[in-house]
């Protein structure tokens, strides 16, 4: 007797058109069997040529999907011909597609005027459109989405039940009959209607008016880039960056200089936010060297260029500062724009645009958000644990079936809103990806006083889990192991604010590390933060810190250094290498005061980009601590202020160079002694350029591979997947 195959497909094989794919190549090799979504994975039986199939499958595999893992058995069952069965819910296991960007056949459907979907800015098909941010269950079905409250026409099911029609199965399929809708309202709530609506909010937005779009996931603002200085009135946001859609790659050229892995990536599926060197804005991103650029990505930003004079816009997430994007058509109206283009679909998930910057081939996610979450990273432990991140740019995180599923981006966690919808993330993976919704083990940050710690208890409470607490900056360097697919290295984390276990905040480490442990085997010198977070908004305090010690008073005389002075051995003590950039940030008058997170450290980039090492400084290393205060020292006495642009240049370099060189060389050392082979750098400041290329061009000279981040944020937005498989490993 002559036994058919069973095939189970593990991976993204769901609601990207993989099994009419399937069906129609067995169909095309005339085979009998069956394709049955099982709510976890695809099941497939064919009566014979099993590994011609297979090969024939993976040829014609849609775009979107994503095969991981194969399993083959046997079937002793006879067939009459090839069949689609009907979804069953199995184990919750499957990997969620992300929302990817409208396709060029939808696209030209949309400028068709033929075409029954003329316009329409919801046109979507099996490997294209909204997917996470509408999912609220699995098995991905329509009436387990956002678009359940949309009843099919008949034109549309006719498509859904085709078998040979690309949108067979497509869960958000619907067109202007039976889909969801735009409305046009003003600042005061009037509903000016739903016609020609998108070319009205178009001539808005040229003709100098701020508005905002109600898109897949969440809210955008939106002007044209000549209104940027009333926008930031507008928005109260004097200095940050802001995103800029471009109608096209061409018009990003003009903006930026694009690299041919930027331009991939501008152009992926994914569409996100790309930092590339810019060339022109200055005013949309003050005092920086790049430029956010992305492309069109949903059917109604393509509709809306075509009708805008404007090649480029200011499009932003809209949310009050510090909180998560606004979903609501209601909630949105408090942020008083002009005009409002918003839709009637409900956003189950709200995610953010990501933003992504390219160095050395090497993808560096400042915010792994839409396009990209719910992607796993495979891990070798098989528990739950749940694990919330740290304070500031956040993600949460679980674990389960040996894959750790990071939330998409949030925000501040210091905002009860960000709370709630870290919480709300958290419990909806957990309902995605675990039938039984038990935990082996809840985490959170070492940090006392962090917000997050409080979700964190919550579920530990709740599922009667053990509760953990990590170190932050081996969770960077924890993070940067799974994302190398290693087990043990030398790590340097550079970042702003680490709560360190002898109670000083930590920030320029080296760690000896592994899943189990970590040994600090050096860190720079540590310098009072005068006023706590004072310090933080205000640089030049950690300015008068550094060169008090040296009987100078900088910045602050008379009664305000006397107040200061008293606080010297008072206030905290911190060795973060983020805290020493806003100082040389502050010490140049390049920033002296913080308006937005990063800012001083994120503005002394433009300047190391462009310096030299003139005054060759070398830092003094003590028991491994690099002091650094002699080096701000040093060079105080060589240099006399006001300085030239070139010359802040170089003062800035020559006084990074030393400091990074320093901890570089204990790396270094150590990873030699040890016979380690590679040093890896992980932490917020890892995404400033000029700083890896110092440290890259020391580890290469000494024969060691610098790792770096790639699929893992480098900064806290990596946090809860360092965390989750130090615990995991534990268990």
């Amino acid at each position: 007797m002559t036994h058919s195959t069973k095939f189970i497909f593990k991976g993204i094989v769901q609601g990207v058109g993989f099994r009419p794919t399937i069906y129609r190549v067995a169909t095309q090799m005339n085979l009998k069997g069956y394709v049955l979504n099982t709510g976890s994975e695809v099941e497939v039986v064919v009566d014979r040529d099993p590994d011609k199939f297979i090969r024939q499958v993976k040829k014609e595999l849609p775009s979107i999907a994503k095969i991981t893992e194969i399993v083959v058995g046997k079937d002793n069952r006879v067939f009459k011909g090839f069949k689609i069965l009907h979804s069953k819910k199995g184990e919750k296991q499957s990997q969620i597609p992300p929302d990817i960007a409208t396709c060029d056949d939808c696209l030209e459907e949309i400028f068709n005027d033929k075409n029954r979907r003329h316009l329409f800015p919801f046109t979507n098909c099996t490997v294209c459109g909204a997917r996470f941010s509408l999912i609220k269950e699995v098995p991905y079905d329509r009436e387990r989405t956002s678009m359940n409250s949309f009843k099919l026409c008949r034109n549309c099911n006719h498509e859904y039940l085709d078998v040979s029609d690309r949108r067979y199965h497509a869960q958000t399929i619907s067109c202007p009959s039976c889909g969801p809708s735009y409305r046009l309202y003003d600042k005061k709530k009037k509903n000016l209607g739903d016609q020609n609506i998108v070319e009205r909010f178009a001539k808005h937005i040229d003709d100098g008016s701020i508005g905002i779009i109600k898109s897949w996931g969440g809210m955008h603002i939106c002007c044209k880039i000549d209104e940027i200085k009333r926008f930031r009135e507008w928005y109260h946001r004097p200095q940050k960056s802001f995103a800029v859609m471009v109608r096209d790659i061409k018009t990003a050229e003009k903006y930026g200089d694009i690299s041919d892995d930027e331009r991939k990536l501008l152009l992926s599926k994914s569409r996100p936010i790309v930092l590339v060197k810019k060339k022109k804005a200055e005013d949309v991103s003050p005092g920086l060297n790049t430029i956010g650029l992305y492309l069109p990505y949903t059917g109604l930003h393509h509709i809306l260029f075509s009708f805008l004079k404007s090649d480029v816009v200011i499009m932003t997430s809209a949310n009050i500062p510090g909180e998560p994007m606004i979903t609501g058509n209601d909630e949105v109206f408090s942020l008083g724009a002009d005009y409002y283009l918003l839709h009637n679909r409900d956003i189950p998930n709200r995610i953010d645009d990501s933003v992504v910057r390219i160095w050395n081939g090497k993808t560096f996610f400042l915010r792994k958000s839409r396009g990209f979450v719910p992607e796993p990273i495979e891990v070798s432990y098989n528990k739950n644990v749940l694990s919330v991140g740290a304070d500031e740019n956040i993600t949460g995180a679980i674990s389960h079936n040996k894959n750790v599923y990071a939330t998409q981006y949030m925000g501040n966690s210091s905002y009860y809103m960000t709370l709630e919808f870290l919480e709300q993330s958290l419990r909806h993976l957990m309902k995605l990806f675990m039938e039984k919704q038990t935990l082996d083990a809840v985490v959170c940050d070492l940090h006392p006083a962090y917000d997050s710690r409080k979700i964190a208890e919550k579920f530990a409470s709740e599922f009667s889990a053990p509760f953990f607490t990590i170190q932050h900056d081996w969770a960077h360097a924890a993070s940067l192991l799974v994302d190398n697919n290693i087990n043990q290295s030398i790590v340097i984390v550079m970042e702003g604010l680490g709560y360190g276990t002898d109670g000083t905040f930590w920030g320029g480490e080296v760690l000896s590390t592994d899943f189990d442990s970590f040994d600090r085997i050096g860190h720079l010198e540590y310098i009072p933060l005068l006023g706590g977070d004072k310090a933080t908004i205000d640089p030049r305090r950690l300015v008068y810190a550094i060169f008090n010690k040296y009987g100078k008073e900088k910045f602050f005389t008379d009664g305000e250094a006397k107040i200061l002075s008293k606080l010297v051995n008072k206030s905290p003590l911190s060795c973060s290498l983020g805290r020493y950039l806003d100082a040389i940030s502050s010490y140049l008058n390049i920033c002296t005061k913080m308006t937005y997170s990063g800012e001083p450290a994120m503005k002394l980039e433009k300047y190391l980009a462009m310096g030299e090492d003139k005054y060759k400084l070398k830092a003094n290393i003590e028991n491994n601590v690099v002091k650094v205060t002699d080096i701000f020292n040093e060079i105080d006495e060589m240099v006399k202020s006001p300085f030239s642009e070139k010359e802040k240049a170089n003062i800035a370099y020559s006084l990074v160079k030393p400091i990074l060189s320093g901890l570089t060389e204990i790396a270094i050392s150590y990873a030699l002694e040890q016979n380690f082979k590679t040093v890896g750098l992980s932490g917020g400041v890892s995404y400033n350029t000029p700083i890896i290329e110092m440290v890259e061009k020391q580890v290469r000279k000494s024969g060691l591979k610098l790792i770096v981040h790639d699929r893992i944020p480098n900064g806290d937005g990596g946090i809860s997947i360092g965390q989750n498989v130090i615990v995991g490993h534990k268990l």
